[in-house]
Order: C-alpha cells, then sequence, then structure tokens
C-alpha cells in the first residue's frame, strides 16, 4: 500500500505525473474511439474544458506551466508493450479481441494532437482541435490535470503532518461509506471516477478499498490502466459525445431527428451483450425512446445519467412494458452525482423490477469535502466536451437544463426539433 501522505509531501511530478500512460483513462474511451475510427475518421472536431464552478478561479490556484508541462508529458506518451499486449489479448464484456488489429494498430503510434491554452479572468480556456479519434483521447486526462493540480495547490500550503491526518480522515470516510454499503450483498457497484479524481494515487487506492471491502459487489473499474495493474474488469459503454458529433455533422432536420439512432446502429453493428446499453438523455430521454426505432428495445439496458434518477428509471421501465419487454430482465446503469445514500436508496427503490447497476464517480475517487477549514478541496464540476464538428457547433440538452451546452439559438433549435417540454432544473452536485 502506497504511503500518499508522504507521496505528496515529498512530490515530484517527474517520478509521479499525474497522467502516466495512454490507457489512465476510462473503458468507454477506447470503445468509442474505435467506433469513430471505423466510422468517423474524417471527422474534424474542437474539444474544449468547461468550468462550471466559476466561483473557483482556476487561473489563480494552478500556474499555466504546471498545466504545460503536464500536458506536454501527455504527449510524449505511447503504448507500452505491456498495455497493447493487454488489450490485444484480454477478454473483456465476456468476448476476446475487443480491439481490432487494424484500432491497435494505429492506437500503438499515435500521439496525443497539439493543445491551446490562454487564460481569461480567473479562468483558463484549454481547447483540443483536430482529427476526432485522436482530439476525443485528450478528455480524460485533461480533466484529471486539472483536478489534481489544483488539489496540489491546496496540499503545497500544508506541512507534512497536516497532510497525514487529511488523508487519514479521507480513508476513515470512504471505509465507512464502504462499510455501509457491505451488507447489501446485492449490489453491482463500478468506479466511474477517473476523470475527476483526488489524484492518480488516490483513485487507485479508493479502488483497492472497494475490492477489500465489497468483494463480488464490486464489478470493476472504468480506468484501464488500474484494471490491468490491479487484475480487475475494465467497465464502461458510450458517453454523449457521439451523438453530439453525429448530430452536429447533419445537413436537415430530418437527418438531425435520426442521428441519435444512428449512433447506437454503428454501435449495434460493433457490439452485444451488455454494451448495448443506450443512453438516452443527449437531447432527451423521453423523446428519444418514444420515437426509438423498434431494435433498440431488445437492448440490455439503459444508462440514466442526469435528470431525477428515479424518474429517469420509471421513463425506461414503463418504454420497456409499452414495447412488450419485460424490465425484470433488462439492465438499468445509475451514473450521475452518486453517493452512498443514493446508492442505497435506488437500489431498494428498484429491486425485484429491473436489474440494477451502479457508476460511482468523484463522490468515491474526490470525496474531500468538509476535510479542510475552508472545503477548499470539495470536488466541482470540470468537463471536457466536444464544441464543434466540420465547423459546426455542437449541442447537449440533457435531462437537466443545468447542463445543457451549445450557442443559445442552436440549443433552443434543437429543443423545438426534439420536442422537450419543460424541465426541473436540478444542482449539479460534481
Amino acid at each position: 500500500m502506497v504511503d500518499i501522505a508522504s507521496r505528496v509531501y515529498n512530490h515530484q511530478w517527474k517520478i509521479d505525473p499525474i497522467v502516466r500512460s495512454l490507457i489512465d483513462t476510462d473503458f468507454y474511451k477506447l470503445l468509442m474511439c474505435q467506433s469513430v475510427l471505423r466510422n468517423r475518421p474524417k471527422t474534424q472536431v474542437t474539444f474544449s474544458l468547461f468550468n462550471r464552478a466559476k466561483h473557483i478561479p482556476l487561473a489563480r490556484l494552478i500556474d499555466a506551466g504546471e498545466i504545460r508541462e503536464q500536458l506536454d508529458h501527455i504527449r510524449s506518451l505511447s503504448l507500452r508493450r505491456g498495455e497493447s499486449t493487454w488489450l490485444r489479448g484480454n477478454t473483456f464484456y465476456g468476448k476476446r479481441q475487443m480491439f481490432t488489429p487494424e484500432f491497435m494498430e494505429w492506437f500503438e503510434t499515435v500521439r496525443l494532437p497539439p493543445y491551446h491554452l490562454e487564460q481569461h479572468d480567473d479562468q483558463y480556456i484549454l481547447t483540443f482541435e483536430g482529427s476526432w479519434p485522436e482530439v476525443m483521447l485528450w478528455e480524460v486526462p485533461a480533466l484529471a490535470v486539472f483536478m489534481e493540480l489544483r488539489g496540489r495547490s491546496v496540499l503545497s500550503q500544508m506541512v507534512k503532518f497536516e497532510i497525514e491526518i487529511l488523508y487519514a480522515r479521507a480513508m476513515t470516510k470512504l471505509w465507512e461509506k464502504v462499510q455501509k454499503l457491505s451488507p447489501h450483498k446485492s449490489l453491482r457497484i463500478a468506479d466511474f471516477g477517473t476523470r475527476r479524481r483526488h489524484s492518480f494515487l488516490w483513485h487507485d487506492w479508493c479502488v483497492q478499498a472497494m475490492v477489500e471491502g465489497l468483494g463480488e459487489s464490486f464489478v470493476g473499474t472504468s480506468n484501464c490502466l488500474i484494471a490491468k495493474n490491479r487484475d480487475l474488469e475494465a467497465i464502461g459503454t458510450n458517453a454523449h459525445e457521439l451523438p453530439m458529433i453525429y448530430a452536429a455533422l447533419t445537413d436537415t432536420d430530418t437527418e438531425l431527428l435520426e442521428a441519435p439512432y444512428g449512433v447506437l446502429s454503428d454501435w449495434h453493428e460493433e457490439h452485444d451483450g451488455n454494451l448495448r446499453i443506450i443512453l438516452p438523455d443527449t437531447f432527451g430521454s423521453k423523446g428519444f425512446l418514444d420515437k426509438a426505432p423498434d431494435w433498440l428495445q431488445q437492448w440490455t439496458g439503459v444508462r440514466i445519467d442526469s435528470g431525477d434518477p428515479a424518474e429517469g428509471a420509471e421513463t425506461a421501465i414503463r418504454w420497456w412494458q409499452q414495447r412488450g419487454e419485460n424490465p425484470a430482465e433488462k439492465l438499468i446503469i445509475f451514473s450521475d452525482g452518486l453517493d452512498v445514500d443514493k446508492i442505497l436508496e435506488l437500489s431498494q427503490q428498484f429491486a425485484n423490477r429491473v436489474k440494477v447497476s451502479f457508476g460511482w464517480g468523484t463522490l468515491l475517487t474526490n470525496d474531500f469535502r468538509g476535510l479542510t477549514a475552508d472545503d477548499c478541496l470539495a470536488p466541482f464540476s470540470l468537463v471536457c466536451k466536444p464544441v464543434s464538428a466540420n465547423g459546426r457547433p455542437t449541442v447537449k440538452l440533457s435531462d437537466n437544463p443545468n447542463k445543457a451546452m451549445g450557442p443559445g439559438s442552436e440549443v433552443e433549435r434543437y429543443r423545438r426539433l426534439f420536442a422537450v417540454g419543460e424541465q426541473t432544473a436540478y444542482d449539479i452536485i460534481v
């Protein structure tokens, strides 16, 4: 077990870089990257970093030179031989050779493209431009860099004793969460906490705590490097960027309305089983499900990632029932802003009605709330999303209007076309 406090106190980033491997990323990124490389390899995109928590002045907390050092280090990374062997030869979701030889040959030679960093008032503007398969690989490591550098800026003001006490309290806090979950043997929980983790070392410790405390209830981690190193299942399917970009590439309103289903049609050709999970909320879940083609009702499950989670699950259950499917044979994955009490509440609410799993993210790997006098290590909402594709703006509506993204006129156009009515706004926890 790593002495995290000592490593933090004696910190030198060349020994402990924030991102230490190209597979220190989420599994769904690699699955999506393979799909994009196959279906839309020439699409040119721009991704941008957004700090939703404007009260946190990142440009006053983090030195631009430190950011550049970390980002330049990431650009120097390439896939290692052992990592390539793991991706080529391991079984994922019961399937050997999940990644095709063509994708692996590309991935073994790829380097992440250039970035553009500038400061605007108290915030940084970070953008990435280039071909979609390359640029999309920046999202997870870029978020990890900013989250950890913000933490380092706070920790650098502490003496070693304070750091030791801080991590002892954080470990106790997490272990108490694990102990609260451990009696519930029917739970199925995965780590989804890479993007907004406190640090890599802390992330790895959290996963070890889950393994130790939850046993078979802990089903795996979204982080490929930790999955490889700890011999765990790599967990993940797809994310909002696929329908956001497919939609931006359309020329007519009719094509726009069909774009979200085109994404899943491409996915359907490549994957089966538990990889056939619908993420319906990019442009509003209810409208997506109401107009979904018949073949989608046979997919394995639905992931709920915005809005009221119970309401989202009820919507999915009604949809399956209306389509003649048995919800008890389907899977719902909850993944938005979860913590222990909400996990237990949802598990009890939907027990025996549907199969339930949880993707536990930031409040697993970065819950330092209340552990410092001014709460300066509390997690905050930072995202990195596509903002354009082939020069056209992207849009995300979500089931929570506070998560909507895109130019105002385009957001309103999408809301009209996808018949998104009045929505309830929810606070964004993380």
